[in-house]
């Protein structure tokens, strides 16, 4: 038996779980691991996240806010901070994605996130961010825009890897990131998209809508959730979806300049399209999880959406010379093995 199944087998007897039935839930990108726990009838989620490279400590404490604020985020029943493992409420597995598959209202579902996330950033106005939450900075958001030209350029082609192709592709992030600065700051929970939403129709009214994979929550734009609802790299959404939702989270919240609403959230868009980008060519590259690959045609799709914003009028010249069209493809040739 592994250090880690013992170490969990151990957490699992005195958190009251002696013996308990287990089997693997879906797969992270990250170090974690899931899996659920049944006993006499019982269900729990056993999160395995091994340190140094996991730290349980930010998803409890978000957890616990987020809770507090009578959102619906899994309750904590057990906790092992040294060895990194919780025992999790169950949720279930009515993930949006899998609802979605099945038939459900993608319209309804979808306003039902938007109006989470509306009231996140307008009904909690007395509420501070949970202490320790970092901040969505200019060296964050550069660090994250560089996975781009540090993981997937070099695997394009070795010329890619010229530090002044780099700095120029950081200069106009560099010109960019004021919009994102500029539009606020509250809590971003940075992976808010379908399949880390579940849908609890028991539930009542904005507690219907489940919350996962949170840990790496940040204070920083209102609109970043929202573009990762809309602009999401796993699916497509119905035409004219994305632009409902906007003008639904729009009208949610007073004070807002649409035309700023709109620029940030084309800046937004178009960074986290790069990082995934960086993100998908190193899981396969570094840690050989091809998967991933399946999406990048759809985030190069995205991605070059989002660039016919005036704003983006620099990036889109960029990445026309430096990528050209038809070697965007060429990827998951090259690294699906």
């Amino acid at each position: 038996m592994s250090d880690r199944r013992t170490l969990s087998e151990s957490f699992l007897t005195g958190a009251g779980w002696p013996g308990a039935a287990r089997r693997p839930l879906a797969e992270d990108a990250s170090f974690r691991h899931y899996e659920r726990i049944e006993r006499d009838g019982s269900r729990a989620v056993l999160m395995d996240a091994p340190p140094p490279q996991e730290d349980v400590r930010p998803f409890i404490r978000i957890t616990d806010h987020l809770r507090d604020l009578g959102f619906s985020a899994p309750e904590i029943f057990a906790e092992d901070v040294a060895n990194g493992f919780l025992l999790l409420e169950d949720l279930g597995d009515t993930t949006f994605t899998q609802v979605l598959a099945n038939g459900a209202d993608e319209e309804a579902l979808y306003a039902a996130a938007v109006d989470l996330l509306i009231d996140l950033h307008t009904g909690h106005i007395d509420v501070t961010l949970p202490e320790g939450v970092e901040g969505y900075d200019e060296d964050k958001i550069l660090e994250e825009a560089a996975l781009f030209t540090d993981w997937y350029l070099p695997e394009i082609s070795q010329r890619m890897t010229a530090k002044s192709v780099r700095e120029e592709y950081l200069d106009i992030w560099r010109s960019l990131i004021p919009a994102i600065i500029d539009s606020g700051a509250t809590l971003v929970l940075r992976d808010f998209h379908a399949d880390n939403l579940m849908w609890l129709p028991d539930r009542e009214g904005l507690a219907k809508c489940g919350l996962l994979d949170y840990q790496d929550a940040v204070a920083g734009s209102p609109i970043y959730d929202l573009m990762s609802l809309l602009e999401d790299a796993r699916r497509d959404l119905r035409p004219g979806l994305a632009a409902r939702m906007v003008d639904r989270y729009f009208a949610g919240v007073s004070g807002t300049d649409r035309a700023a609403l709109d620029k940030t959230y084309s800046i937004l868009a178009a960074q986290r399209h790069c990082k995934v980008i960086g993100i998908f060519t190193r899981l396969a590259v570094r840690d050989k999880k091809y998967d991933y690959l399946v999406y990048l045609s759809r985030v190069w799709k995205l991605l070059e959406r989002v660039c016919y914003n005036p704003a983006l009028s620099p990036l889109k010249l960029w990445l026309d010379q430096n990528v050209p069209t038809a070697t965007r493809s060429n990827l998951v040739q090259q690294l699906h093995v």
